[in-house]
């Protein structure tokens, strides 16, 4: 127990250097190609960021677990809004722009409808695996190809301010932010995984709850340190950017690489009580972006008390 604790200390510091460097290396790369930071943190930042669920998932999955598979991306969802959103906004309010509000945000709650849909059989199969990840591919294009534009033609571009080092540095600290995030993030599951089950937790619930904090944390470290270096932006588009790609590629390549014939299973509790959450966070989501000009510390309060609500009640149910 005690290595297990100490595994998981050590993957929360390395997280913490990760979220850094990664930071450093997206705004340099965002300076470089001239792309809006907002969709540096949509793309390179919350794919990477995202990477743990992944492989999590597909770990899950393909191991024969996929209560813990659909649990992580589910609780993760719920978590990237709900604790992330929540405890960097009351670090440092965040003013959502018109992109936030137009494309991005209703991206995310299309997404996560068309999960729900998916899943009202209680199974992800190969072609709906395929149609989420296939919308992923079109929609980030776009995006990167929306950026590009606006940022030659706009005032955006006058937010771009000139490379203070080269850009291959800029890659480097990508690449050293983003393995931090793994190696981190790895030990921290372990270490995390390991005590809960030493607990007896059932399965959904670890992870509904470890894993998908231990798999958060990545977005927790990342926009935090964005948030504390004014990069707002990037602190936003990395916790919608992850969400929508949780949907589109994690459960989109999961399931059309689940083990049992092209199917993914979803748990019955998870459909019928933390589906709900994640859409109705998601949702909520929406009414603060539109509901006055930014995303301040009282909102993120009640984020963050939303948080404590639903795990309170899950392990309330999962004791009961």
């Amino acid at each position: 127990m005690i290595y297990d604790i100490g595994l998981l200390l050590l993957g929360l510091a390395v997280l913490f250097v990760g979220g850094e460097f990664l930071v450093k290396g997206s705004v340099g790369i965002a300076k470089s190609f001239r792309i809006s930071p907002l969709v540096i943190g949509m793309t390179v930042v919350s794919f990477g960021t995202s990477a743990p669920e992944l492989l999590v998932s597909l770990q899950s999955a393909l191991g024969g677990n996929p209560g813990i598979a659909i649990g992580n991306v589910v609780g993760s969802n719920i978590a990237n809004i709900a604790l992330v959103l929540g405890l960097t906004v009351i670090i440092f309010p965040i003013i959502p722009g018109k992109q936030t509000k137009r494309v991005d945000w209703p991206m995310l709650i299309f997404a996560t409808v068309l999960f729900v849909l998916f899943s009202l059989d209680g199974k992800i199969q190969l072609w709906e695996g395929a149609i989420l990840f296939c919308i992923l591919i079109i929609f980030t294009t776009l995006l990167i190809v929306k950026s590009r534009k606006e940022v030659r033609t706009n005032a955006d571009a006058s937010k771009i301010e000139s490379v203070k080092h080269p850009i291959w540095l800029s890659v480097l600290f990508l690449f050293i932010g983003l393995a931090g995030l793994y190696f981190g993030c790895e030990w921290l599951i372990d270490g995390a995984v390991n005590v809960a089950e030493a607990l007896e937790m059932p399965d959904h619930v670890i992870g509904l709850t470890i894993v998908a904090f231990g798999t958060s944390a990545p977005e927790l470290v990342t926009s935090a340190v964005a948030a504390y270096r004014k990069q707002p932006d990037i602190s936003l588009g990395n916790l919608l950017g992850s969400n929508i790609f949780n949907i589109m590629a994690v459960v989109g390549i999961t399931g059309m690489a689940a083990s049992e014939p092209n199917v993914l299973k979803v748990n019955e509790e998870v459909w019928s009580f933390d589906f709900w959450w994640m859409l109705g966070i998601a949702i909520g989501l929406g009414v603060m972006l539109f509901l006055g000009k930014k995303i301040g510390r009282v909102k993120g309060v009640i984020l963050l008390l939303t948080y404590v609500a639903y795990i309170s009640i899950l392990i309330y149910k999962a004791s009961h």
